[in-house]
C-alpha cells in the first residue's frame, strides 16, 4: 500500500474513532478529560479533534433522521 493509501486509510480510522466518542458523550454523558492533556498545544487539537467528531455525528444523526430508512421510536 503506498504512502497516500496509507494516510487515507488513518485519516479514516481517526475520523470513526472521534465520531464513536462523540456517541458515547451524547449517549452517556462520559466525555474525554481535557485536563489530562498537559501540552496546550496538544490539549488545543485534541479539543479541535472532539469537536470533528460532533460535527460527524451531528451530521450523521440529521441525515438518518431525513432518510425514509429510519424511523424513530
Amino acid at each position: 500500500m503506498t504512502f497516500i493509501g496509507k494516510a487515507i486509510h488513518i485519516g479514516v480510522d481517526l475520523a470513526l474513532a472521534t465520531t464513536c466518542l462523540a456517541g458515547i458523550k451524547r449517549n452517556t454523558g462520559l466525555s474525554f478529560k481535557l485536563d489530562a492533556v498537559e501540552n496546550e498545544t496538544a490539549r488545543e487539537y485534541t479539543k479541535k479533534y472532539l469537536n470533528m467528531g460532533d460535527s460527524m455525528y451531528d451530521y450523521a444523526v440529521a441525515t438518518c433522521g431525513s432518510s425514509k430508512y429510519f424511523e424513530r421510536k
